[in-house]
């Protein structure tokens, strides 16, 4: 049986501490990101390149050391990489007010580079401890709970941080920022090592119930999480839906960015960092609605045991409307598309992820977990950077289509991907069977 919300955080003081402590760090992350998104626009006279080059600094570290990220995750202690990370982004927030001019822009590069690598070991610890924390009761509720808070502070931190932006400058988001990681690491550091994983084994790992056996060296431990994903029928699929999606999802940086900033703020008269931060909040306010409700659909999915379809449908249906966002004539219609889309898009995430948990053991979670996501977040920070470029050529209201479509199209893949996977099993039975 799954543990309900309240449940779950009146009953487990080491989850409360780790959703806290991303509670306030994500809330600080938005601030930044929207008050370093407007510091770009305008020291760099409002240049798509330079605002491509800040989504790739934003996502493209994140995914080249998410894997180095979990093998290290899986080797040491998840609390210590999380209090680390923390600790040092602390620093890092503060770079942003180096900035002053288009010569030293790539200050603000180089802060956001960093930024997203020390979020690469963070999440990579997180992610892994997560299941530990909850138990196989509570996952359900805390992955949706960890995931629907981050898209609620993606609406909160992003509307605050433009009005923060908008009425006390930059430097004040760039602060905030920099305060929520020192929060962050003093929650972590109130959860008991044992905690976050199975066992405490710094050189081994259990191969059976009885029996250790000696670490593998690191590079051979990365190897193995690239070895169990290809290998992994279930594992593969979900890496492969979440690259597709990718291809579409990672021009949502661009499309907000121009359609709030520019046309928007041209056409409306809209302050350019207060419409751009109101579609992250339309979407992040999506996104938690999708996430809260999740465990009632997913009670539902197990009753009738249709996770795969509906996993389909929802993707379908989420693009499709956020295609659909493209032809919006106002701001406020543009925010409903890009609510209702992610919305949907927000439910299929937490039952898709909370499968995905469920089928990884223990001992290499971590390095299938940031795996997976490192790759969508290579293609997520490559679609930024041409996104940006297109911008040279067609309009943001064609590329929110386009998005749309790419991004719809990962429910195609996954409907073909898990009906081999039937028909393979199927084939397996025959076999016995016959045997």
């Amino acid at each position: 049986m799954n543990l309900t919300y309240a449940q779950l955080i009146k009953g487990n003081r080491n989850f409360r501490n780790l959703l806290w402590g991303q509670f306030i760090s994500e809330l600080g992350n938005w601030f930044n990101f929207i008050a370093g998104l407007g510091l770009v626009r305008l020291v760099s006279d409002a240049s798509p390149t330079a605002a491509g080059i800040l989504f790739v600094c934003r996502v493209l570290p994140f995914a080249l050391f998410s894997p180095i990220a979990g093998t290290f995750v899986d080797r040491f202690s998840r609390r210590q990489v999380m209090i680390f990370s923390d600790l040092a982004r602390v620093g890092v927030a503060l770079m942003f007010l180096l900035v002053t001019s288009a010569e030293n822009l790539w200050i603000a590069y180089l802060a956001m580079a960093l930024l997203s690598t020390f979020g690469a070991f963070f999440d990579g610890a997180k992610n892994a401890a997560t299941p530990n924390l909850t138990g196989k009761e509570g996952l359900l509720a805390g992955t949706a709970l960890m995931f629907s808070t981050r898209f609620l502070l993606m609406a909160i931190g992003s509307a605050l941080g433009g009005w923060a932006a908008a009425v006390f400058g930059y430097e004040v988001a760039f602060l905030i920022n920099a305060a929520s990681f020192a929060f962050s690491a003093f929650s972590i550091w109130l959860i008991p090592e044992e905690a976050t994983r199975e066992e405490i084994l710094p050189y081994s790992h259990r191969d059976t119930e009885e029996n250790y056996v000696k670490r593998e060296s690191f590079l051979t431990e990365l190897k193995e999480g690239f070895h169990y994903t290809v290998k992994n029928h279930f594992a593969l699929t979900i890496l492969l839906m979440n690259i597709i999606w990718a291809t579409g999802g990672g021009a949502i940086n661009v499309i907000f960015e121009r359609m709030g900033g520019i046309v928007f703020a041209e056409r409306e008269n809209w302050n350019p960092d207060l419409a751009v931060a109101l579609l992250w909040t339309a979407s992040g306010f999506g996104l938690f609605l999708g996430m809260i409700i999740a465990h009632r659909v997913s009670v539902y999915l197990d009753r009738k045991n249709s996770h795969s379809s509906f996993i389909v449908w929802t993707l379908i249906i989420h693009g499709v409307l956020f295609a659909a966002a493209g032809f919006a004539p106002t701001l406020w219609l543009f925010m409903f598309f890009c609510f209702v889309s992610r919305a949907i898009v927000g439910v299929e995430y937490a039952v898709q992820e909370t499968m995905f948990q469920q089928s990884l053991p223990d001992y290499i979670r971590g390095r299938i977990s940031t795996l997976d996501r490192g790759a969508e977040m290579t293609i997520f920070g490559l679609s930024s950077y041409f996104s940006s470029e297109l911008m040279y050529y067609i309009s943001p209201q064609i590329l929110t289509v386009i998005s749309g479509i790419l991004s719809a199209s990962a429910g195609i893949l996954w409907f073909f991907r898990m009906r081999s996977a039937k028909t393979i099993a199927y084939a397996g039975e025959e076999v016995l069977n016959d045997a």
